[in-house]
C-alpha cells in the first residue's frame, strides 16, 4: 500500500473570481454603454459585490439548487449576478432576450426559477414573459440604484447584503447554469452546465492553441452572456487576471471600434456578422483598431473571402471554432497562425474533448480521416441528459450525436460540411446546402448565403438560393461558382434576395424562418 493524499479542491466556478481578487486585484472588468459612457470595476471590487448578490438572494429565500433567470446583456450587474448565482449553489438560467415573451416564460416555466434579474430596458419583456408564473418571486434590476413599479433595484440590495455566505461549499459536479439551445433546428432544450464541467471548459480555453489569454489581454466578449456562457469568457479571464470588456446592450460597428480603441482590446469573440459589422463601419468612417490582435469566431462557418476582408481591414488574425451549447460550448479551434483556417477549417480539440465520425445509423466509420460521415462528441463538458427529460441525449458508448455533418483531415483538422436536418432530398437523392453556401459565399460581394429546400411536386424539394449581397452582382455571377464543382442538379432553381437576412436569436441565418417564407410553392 502506497501512503499519502493529495487535497480536496472542489472544481467550483466561484474560485476563478476568487483568484482573481487575490492575485490580480486591480485588473478590470469594463462595460461600455451606448451613449460612450464607461463602467468599470477591479476584480477584488467585484468580488466584494458578487459575496453582496449571494447575501441579498439569501435574503430572499434563494438557497443550493435553486434556479436564479437572468435577462441581461454583457454588463457588469451581469458578471457578478452570474458569480453570486453560482458561487453560493444556486444555478443561473440565463435567457435570450431575443426571443418572443411566450418563448421565455415557456423556458421560465421549466426551470421554475424563483428570480429574475433583468437588465433595466429589458423590463417590460420581463414583465410579459413572467407574468402568470406562480413559481417567480421576484424581479430585480441589474446595473440600477433605482426600481421601477414592482421591479426592485438590486444594486441597494447588493450594497446592504451581507458578504458571509459560504462558497463554492458544494460538490463539483453542482449544477451551476442553464442554457436552452436556438431551437434554429427544433425545439429548444435546456442544457444543465455543472462546476465542473464549466472549470474544465476554462482549463481547455487556456491552453495556449485554444484562446490562450494571458494577464496582458484585454478580452472583448461579444458573444452574450445569454448565449452558451459567453464561450466561457466570463470565467477565462478573471482565471488569468485579463481585463474583461463587455460591450452592454450594442454590438454595432461604431460602438465595437469606441471600446476597442479606449481599452485597448487585443483578443475579441463573436460571430461572424458582428466583425462584418465593424469592418463596414471602419470601411465608412475610416481608422484603425491597432491594439487588436485576434478574433475568435464561431457560432457559423466564416467564408474564406470574408475572413481575408476581416483580417485585412482590422489587422487582426482570426481564429475559426466550432462548438454547441451542448459542448459547453467549444468543441474545436483552429491553431493560432494555422494557415489551415482560411479553408473553412474548425481546428482540432484540446484535451478532453473526443470526436468520432460515423455513418447514419451510428456506426462509426472504419476510416476516420478524410471520410465525411456523422460528428459524435464526448468528454467531461458534454451534455449527458437534457434538462428535465429522463432518457440520455448519448449512445450506449457515451457518444453525443451533433447532428452534424463533418470530415477531419489527415491533420486532424475538423470541417463542418452540413446539418444533417439541413439535407435537401430531390428525387430520392441528397443535396447538402452547405457545400452551395461555402461556394457562393466565397464571391467577395457576397455576405451572407443560405440554401434550402423549396417544395416541389415533381423531385419532393428543389434548393433555392437565398442571398444578401451586393446588388449589382448577377444571378449568374451568383451561381458560377458552382459550375463544375457540384453535380448539375445541385444548382438552385431560383435565386432569392433577401435583405436583411433573417437571422436567429444566436447570430446564425435562421433557417427555420427562411423554410416558413420560402419553403412553400
Amino acid at each position: 500500500m502506497i501512503d499519502g493524499s493529495m487535497q480536496s479542491y472542489g472544481l467550483t466556478l466561484d474560485k476563478f473570481l476568487s483568484h482573481a481578487a487575490k492575485w490580480h486585484p486591480d485588473a478590470e472588468v469594463v462595460s461600455g454603454a451606448a451613449d460612450g459612457g464607461i463602467r468599470r470595476i477591479s476584480y477584488a471590487a467585484l468580488h466584494d459585490r458578487a459575496r453582496g448578490v449571494s447575501g441579498a438572494l439569501a435574503a430572499l429565500g434563494i438557497g443550493p439548487g435553486d434556479r436564479v433567470a437572468t435577462l441581461a446583456w454583457n454588463t457588469q450587474g451581469h458578471v457578478e449576478a452570474w458569480y453570486g448565482i453560482m458561487g453560493m449553489g444556486a444555478v443561473c438560467h440565463t435567457l435570450n432576450p431575443r426571443l418572443t415573451p411566450a418563448q421565455l416564460a415557456s423556458m421560465l416555466a421549466q426551470s421554475e426559477a424563483r428570480v429574475l434579474l433583468v437588465s433595466p430596458d429589458l423590463l417590460p419583456l420581463a414583465r410579459d414573459a413572467g407574468a402568470n408564473l406562480p413559481a417567480l418571486r421576484h424581479i430585480l434590476l441589474l446595473d440600477s440604484e433605482a426600481g421601477q413599479g414592482d421591479a426592485e433595484a438590486f444594486d441597494p440590495l447588493i450594497a446592504a447584503a451581507p458578504r458571509d455566505s459560504r462558497w463554492g461549499d458544494f460538490d463539483e459536479i453542482t449544477p451551476s447554469g442553464l442554457c436552452f439551445t436556438s431551437g434554429s433546428t427544433g425545439a429548444p432544450k435546456g442544457v444543465t452546465y455543472t462546476h465542473r464541467g464549466c472549470y474544465l471548459h476554462t482549463m481547455r480555453q487556456l491552453q495556449a492553441d485554444v484562446l490562450g489569454p494571458t494577464a496582458r489581454d484585454a478580452i472583448l466578449a461579444v458573444v452574450p452572456m445569454f448565449h452558451a456562457n459567453a464561450w466561457g469568457l466570463p470565467f477565462a479571464a478573471p482565471a488569468v487576471g485579463a481585463k474583461l470588456v463587455l460591450p452592454g446592450r450594442h454590438s454595432d460597428g461604431a460602438h465595437l471600434a469606441r471600446l476597442i480603441r479606449s481599452e485597448g482590446v487585443t483578443a475579441a469573440a463573436g460571430v461572424p456578422t458582428v466583425w462584418l459589422g465593424l469592418v463596414e463601419h471602419l470601411e465608412a468612417e475610416g481608422g484603425e483598431v491597432p491594439t487588436l490582435e485576434r478574433i475568435l469566431v464561431g457560432g457559423s462557418a466564416m467564408p474564406p473571402a470574408l475572413m481575408e476582408r476581416i483580417e485585412r481591414r482590422l489587422g487582426a488574425e482570426v481564429q475559426t471554432s466550432w462548438g454547441m451549447t451542448e459542448l459547453s460550448p467549444l468543441g474545436t479551434a483552429a491553431l493560432p497562425g494555422d494557415p489551415a483556417r482560411r479553408a473553412s477549417l474548425s481546428g482540432r480539440p484540446a484535451v478532453g474533448i473526443d470526436l468520432l465520425i460515423t455513418d447514419a445509423d451510428g456506426v462509426p466509420l472504419l476510416e476516420q480521416r478524410e471520410a465525411e460521415g456523422h460528428l459524435r462528441v464526448r468528454g467531461g463538458t458534454v451534455v449527458e441528459r437534457y434538462f428535465g427529460q429522463r432518457e440520455p441525449a448519448t449512445d450506449a458508448a457515451g457518444w453525443f450525436d451533433t447532428g452534424d455533418l463533418a470530415r477531419i483531415d489527415r491533420a486532424g483538422n475538423l470541417t463542418i460540411t452540413g446539418r444533417a436536418k439541413d439535407l435537401i432530398k430531390s428525387g430520392g437523392e441528397w443535396i447538402n446546402p452547405a457545400e452551395i453556401e461555402a461556394l457562393v459565399a466565397a464571391l467577395p460581394q457576397v455576405s451572407l448565403a443560405a440554401v434550402i429546400g423549396r417544395a416541389d411536386p415533381k423531385w419532393g424539394e428543389r434548393p433555392i438560393l437565398l442571398i444578401a449581397c451586393d446588388p449589382s452582382v448577377s444571378d449568374d455571377d451568383l451561381l458560377a461558382p458552382l459550375k463544375g464543382r457540384v453535380a448539375p442538379w445541385w444548382i438552385p432553381d431560383a435565386i432569392v434576395r433577401v435583405d436583411p437576412m433573417p437571422l436567429a436569436p444566436t447570430g446564425k441565418i435562421d433557417k427555420m424562418q427562411l423554410r416558413a417564407e420560402y419553403g412553400q410553392v
